[in-house]
């Protein structure tokens, strides 16, 4: 059997999530099941002067109407300490889709009929929508006891770059938007909970299910024994499932008081507006820089819109912007400040890359507005600055954020062979000369991103009880193996990653190897899947204990065939004494005499069943360089990507498919980012975005045929050399996509277009700058 780390295997768990056989949280029926439903706020900041639940309680099938006054001493859901959000409004709400009261009734359909019977009378409240209306002069604090709407500012550097700044050959100073995106999981937030007298137990869709009981317990004041989560299959999660949602305790306590299982289901519009949003960042950023294009010093001052109520994860994304502003390069001075603000809309937590695809798109602005400066070609300045390979494992100046191994110059090499640059230039000079041809641009990204979230420090600011990952593997009497891990996959594909690194370590048949996760009653405690960490932390976890049963059954073996356990070998699912391959036991045989005390050696444990932890001792930081060509047309202003190329470096690469199912997959929404999506308010506070048919999703014909590529650099920071991959696409793509854009209308003077470059922005920026081309070749001919 040749080895399965590093083949290309199909993934196991797609025949029942592709034949509708997967087990999603809405399809799980208990007897007597009531449903919950939402009366949510239609203002985005008011004061609540009175709730009339009447009527809505006297129609036919209700079972109860509650309001925050009717739930005195349910806790609060877990956010920043001091800024407490309550599952229920309570005197105002802070945006609209805030809930104010809930409804139970025997069917879904009637509860949402009973909903629309309660009458809220509000007092409305000045509305603060945006970054500028928050922090402007005399604007209304949000949060009631706090002086303003700036809840965290902090700055992360010694200096504030000022004299290193002043001192360079040539300073820039530009601003930039990280606008505002939904992470639409194809399954919205939904959550069934059953209290009974042995205990609570919750099925929801999280990416952290021991996490979430955890909290639910302490919250509760009921032992963690009492509480189980489960998290079956969960339709996608993108960092939004990993924050704490009011439905998870609100559906808990009316199934308390109720004794009825009660399930919460929330419709595509209620996602819209109730799961955290991503991004939603602003930068003030200045560059200063020498005649040669190299990077001399970095201020940038960054703005977190948190929304309404601050996410424990969300208000805390621009820390890792900050520590990832640097991105692949070498630069002597950087200094990062950041202050996050409350608005009147929805709460801002974790979307994929959180954080990271902020600092990649900012540092690579920079990057080609320092080539534009300088007439210089970007990738000259790229490769001016890059922190070169044998100066890794890198050290920034951040306290602990230490790059691992890392060839950023050799993945630019890499995707240049994909890519014959020059061609590319000689035709994009030529169709500018073809008023009837588009405009073709090309843009690169070369990025660094943090992978493989981990150490208990940096976990623990965020509420979790570490940053480390198990895995148990148990050996059964018949030699096929089961895997239990505290990961809990939304879409990564762990059944297959983790058989194939069991299949390695055991030489058991991929087939025979079955995966157990999501329910913290049957797999030991868990942190979760988030910040790529499902194969640098989890993946490192199940290959320890895979390795604790190997040499575990190596000494049955070695007693069974009476050698020396340094003589024995493990090939094809036998164990031979080496240099006598004819004197062998299989696998089946030793997991039989493993239940066979006597035997076995004096002392000797029985089974084949080993649990194992692996804590990271450092973060690990794929990286790689991408590229995008994009056509412009002229009249319209719609771009449309013709080819887009992608070099990856994720360390080991455990199922070359999936990996560029990962890439695929971010890159698609780096893409949708870079050109169509955004969630937009208006200044009284109502979302521009409130459905699908309002907030545009690309589809197969939006997007390119992608052509990926791998550039292979174990790290050392985990045993299987494994980095992360999957949000490496959505950190790389936004800034190749609008560096391709501006490279296209650059001869015209364009320097910068925020995203998302929508026909109209792209229409307008174009016939901006031909109108200024015009009139200064007026200006010179006068």
């Amino acid at each position: 059997m040749g080895s399965m780390v590093g083949a290309s295997v199909v993934r196991k768990e797609d025949p029942a999530l592709l034949t509708g056989r997967g087990t999603f949280v809405d399809d799980i029926r208990l007897p007597g099941t009531v449903h919950m439903v939402f009366v949510r706020s239609y203002l985005a900041h008011a004061r609540i002067v009175s709730i009339d639940t009447a009527e809505a309680a006297r129609l036919p099938g209700v079972l109860g109407v509650w309001t925050h006054a009717d739930l005195e001493g349910l806790p609060a859901t877990r956010s920043v300490p001091g800024m407490e959000r309550p599952c229920l409004a309570t005197g105002k709400v802070h945006f609209v889709g805030e809930p104010v009261a809930v409804v139970v009734a025997t069917d879904r359909y009637l509860a949402a009929d009973a909903a629309e019977a309660v009458v809220v009378e509000y007092e409305e409240l000045p509305v603060m929508a945006s970054i500028a209306a928050a922090t402007a002069e005399g604007a209304t604090p949000i949060l009631d006891g706090l002086p303003s709407n700036v809840v965290l500012e902090q700055q992360l550097s010694a200096t504030d770059a000022e004299a290193e700044l002043a001192a360079a050959p040539h300073r820039l100073a530009f601003a930039l938007v990280n606008q505002r995106c939904a992470a639409v999981p194809m399954e919205p937030t939904v959550c069934l909970s059953d209290w009974q007298s042995s205990g609570l137990t919750i099925w929801g869709t999280s990416q952290t299910p021991h996490h979430m009981r955890n909290e639910i317990a302490q919250m509760f004041g009921l032992s963690q024994q009492e509480v189980r989560f489960v998290a079956p299959d969960v339709g996608g999660g993108f960092g939004a499932k990993a924050s704490f949602y009011p439905e998870f305790l609100l559906t808990a306590e009316l199934s308390r008081r109720l004794r009825r299982p009660v399930k919460y289901v929330e419709t595509r519009s209620e996602n819209m507006t109730s799961m955290v949003h991503g991004r939603a960042q602003q930068h003030d950023v200045e560059v200063g820089f020498d005649d040669e294009g190299r990077l001399l010093a970095l201020r940038v001052r960054i703005t977190q819109d948190c929304g309404g109520w601050p996410d424990a994860t969300g208000i805390g994304l621009p820390t890792l912007t900050s520590f990832m502003s640097g991105g692949c390069y070498r630069i002597p001075t950087i200094a990062p400040s950041f202050r996050s603000v409350v608005t009147n809309t929805t709460p801002v937590g974790s979307y994929r890359g959180a954080g990271r695809p902020e600092a990649s798109y900012m540092i690579e602005r920079v990057v080609d507005h320092v080539a534009a400066e300088l007439g210089m070609d970007p990738l000259e300045v790229r490769r001016a600055n890059f922190v070169q390979p044998g100066e890794m494992p890198y050290a920034t100046q951040f306290e602990g954020i230490v790059y691992d191994e890392a060839d950023f110059p050799g993945c630019l090499d890499k995707l240049l062979e994909h890519v014959d640059y020059e061609a590319l230039r000689t035709e994009q000079a030529a169709l500018r000369n073809d008023p009837e041809a588009p405009l073709l641009g090309i843009g690169f990204s070369t990025f660094v991103e943090m992978g493989g979230f981990g150490p208990t420090p940096l976990f623990e600011q965020f509420g979790y009880v570490g940053g480390w990952e198990s895995a148990n593997v148990r050996l059964n009497v018949d030699g096929s193996a089961v895997i239990k891990v505290g990961t809990s996959p939304h879409g990564q594909g762990h059944q297959t990653a983790f058989a194939q690194i069991v299949a390695d370590q055991l030489s058991v048949p991929f087939e025979r190897i079955t995966l157990i996760h999501g329910d913290t009653a049957t797999v030991q405690e868990g942190i979760g899947t988030m910040g790529s960490r499902g194969v640098p932390v989890g993946g490192s976890a199940v290959f320890k204990a895979a390795n604790k049963v190997r040499d575990k059954a190596i000494r049955i073996a070695a007693h069974m065939l009476e050698a020396d356990e340094s003589d024995i070998e493990l090939a094809d699912g036998r164990f031979s004494v080496r240099g006598a391959p004819q004197q062998g036991v299989d696998m089946a045989e030793v997991a039989v005499r493993a239940f066979k005390p006597h035997l076995l050696p004096d002392g000797f444990d029985l089974g084949l069943d080993e649990t194992a932890f692996h804590e990271p001792s450092n973060l690990s930081y794929p990286s790689g360089a991408h590229c995008c060509v994009v056509e412009i047309d002229r009249g319209t202003g719609k771009v449309r990507i013709r080819r887009y190329v992608a070099v990856d470096d994720c360390g080991t690469v455990i199922n070359p498919l999936m990996a560029k199912g990962q890439i695929h997959g971010g890159v698609a929404q780096g893409i949708a980012q870079a050109l169509i999506e955004e969630v937009t308010y208006g200044a009284d506070g109502q979302p521009g975005a409130g459905t699908l048919v309002d907030y545009t999703l690309p589809s197969s014909k939006d997007l390119p045929r992608y052509e990926t590529d791998h550039v292979v650099t174990p790290t050392s920071f985990n045993p299987l050399g494994a980095k992360g991959l999957g949000e490496s696409g959505a950190t790389a793509a936004p800034q190749a996509v609008v560096n391709a854009v501006v490279d296209a209308m650059g001869h015209l003077g364009v320097r910068t277009i925020d995203m998302p470059c929508t026909p109209q922005k792209v229409w307008r920026t174009l016939n901006a700058a031909l109108a200024s081309q015009s009139e200064s070749a007026h200006q010179n001919g006068s």
